[in-house]
């Protein structure tokens, strides 16, 4: 019996190889930008990071040409011209600090992105059909939480600016959390899939808002009493609010219930408020946020104050990448680095990225909708908000629309353990957008009046 398809879409691959092109060219222009205006002169190591940067890209695309040929062809532009950048400002930063391309941070970086996109591949080769990540769904919740619980351990966790969300071995440090982040959107999805119908049952209405039953409250009290064991246990403020956010955005688009949402907010309202007085560094967090330039913050909010000042000193242009001051902020090619590039880029490149951000993310819904499976679409959804919510928390805490956080900028931020995550979570994006955007197989009409053909046994 033969099979025929859909008409099928474009795949775009052709496509992805020119975007991919444009963005390691727009990489290239920004690396050697930053060493005439530092140097005078182009880079020596000018081609050894376009070759490992093309390398990286290249490598990457025939993966996706030959094992996910149906795959979205604008993520992986994206992400490569995101880390790209990142690692400019990161070499902008080491050319500051004294450092050559081989010593410094930058390098390390690139090695990392190395390290993150063979992690990538290694997902999208083993991975074939997203689906079968269902049948881990409470193996990696409990992965998570344990993950999550790793820094705890005397001897193992170090405690960094007041947050102990770190694990050393040697010279070696990882954040668990964010393979964390992961884990749990793999568990959401595969819990709320199988618990959706009874979490959408309709309760009482008040005030316009269908809320659920009491004994129905049971899942978003546990996500919330575990973000709040994260908050008191590790004094992590965002790793607190991605993981509830989290799961809080992942139970609305389960349920389609917008009661979730207000009593998700709810929660989160009173834990921050019990938070904000019990411990002193939340109340130096909030008082930034609202006054940072006042008698009381001008020490405490130095950091904050910097960044705002560098971001005013770049203007609506920027001051030209290598002609800024951005290292007068403290952790500039970390914590800061989007207060760093405002400088250099100024408003409408900040604006840029944004834009490339909130690309990335609409195509990672655009996935969801398109998948047929419902594990599939929620994981979608979690893997893009978190994205999401990551940036909106990183962003808004640098421009004072809500206090800072521990949160760093997805693939731009300096960070081992924030590349080797979310190259892994865009591998799973990809894969999932394969199975969204391949057409569905369909039964030949031919063979199916075809006559049935009786085999002997004898």
């Amino acid at each position: 019996m033969r099979a025929i398809t859909t008409i099928a879409p474009k795949r775009g691959r052709n496509v992805e190889l020119l975007l991919t092109a444009l963005a390691i060219g727009v990489v290239v222009l920004a690396y050697v930008n930053v060493a005439v205006a530092e140097t005078g002169t182009t880079p020596p190591d000018l081609l050894f990071l376009t070759g490992m940067l093309g390398a990286i890209a290249l490598v990457f695309h025939l993966v996706l040409r030959f094992r996910a040929s149906y795959a979205d062809p604008l993520i992986l532009p994206i992400v490569v011209m995101l880390n790209g950048l990142g690692v400019v400002m990161i070499y902008r930063l080491d050319i500051a600090a004294g450092r050559s391309f081989s010593e410094g941070q930058a390098f390390k970086q690139l090695q990392w992105t190395l390290l993150g996109v063979i992690f990538a591949i290694a997902v999208l080769i083993m991975l074939r059909d997203h689906r079968v990540l269902r049948r881990y769904t409470y193996l990696a919740g409990l992965t998570g939480f344990i993950f999550l619980l790793l820094p705890l351990i005397p001897g193992l966790g170090r405690s960094i600016y007041g947050a102990r969300i770190w694990i050393g071995i040697g010279p070696f440090s990882f954040q668990p959390a964010e393979v964390t982040k992961i884990l749990l959107a793999i568990f959401f999805a595969g819990y709320l899939v199988q618990t959706r119908d009874v979490l959408a049952l309709a309760g009482k209405k008040v005030l316009g808002f269908t809320f659920p039953r009491a004994r129905d409250l049971g899942p978003i009290l546990l996500a919330w009493v575990a973000s709040i064991l994260v908050l008191v246990l590790e004094t992590d403020l965002g790793t607190s609010l991605l993981l509830f956010g989290l799961f809080v955005s992942m139970l609305y688009v389960a349920t389609e219930r917008v009661s979730w949402i207000a009593i998700g907010l709810t929660l989160a309202a009173a834990g921050a408020y019990v938070a904000y007085l019990l411990f002193s560094h939340l109340q130096v967090r909030v008082l930034c946020w609202l006054d940072p330039l006042g008698p009381e913050g001008l020490e405490p909010c130095y950091q904050l104050n910097q960044g705002l000042m560098g971001m005013a000193a770049g203007g609506l242009f920027g001051s030209g990448l290598g002609q800024g001051r951005p290292w007068l902020t403290p952790l500039p090619e970390s914590d800061f680095i989007y207060a760093s590039l405002g400088e250099e880029l100024g408003l409408i490149g900040l604006f840029a990225i944004l834009a490339l951000y909130a690309l990335l993310v609409q195509r990672g819904m655009r996935t969801a909708i398109g998948l047929r499976d419902g594990f599939g679409k929620l994981l979608a959804v979690g893997l893009s908000f978190t994205v999401a919510l990551q940036v909106f928390v990183v962003v808004g805490g640098m421009t004072r629309v809500i206090p800072l956080t521990g949160l760093t900028l997805p693939f731009m931020a300096y960070g081992g353990s924030s590349l080797l995550t979310n190259w892994t979570l865009i591998a799973l994006l990809l894969r999932m957008s394969d199975h969204a955007r391949r057409p569905e197989p369909e039964l030949d009409p031919a063979a199916i009046d075809a006559p049935t053909e009786v085999v002997s046994l004898k």
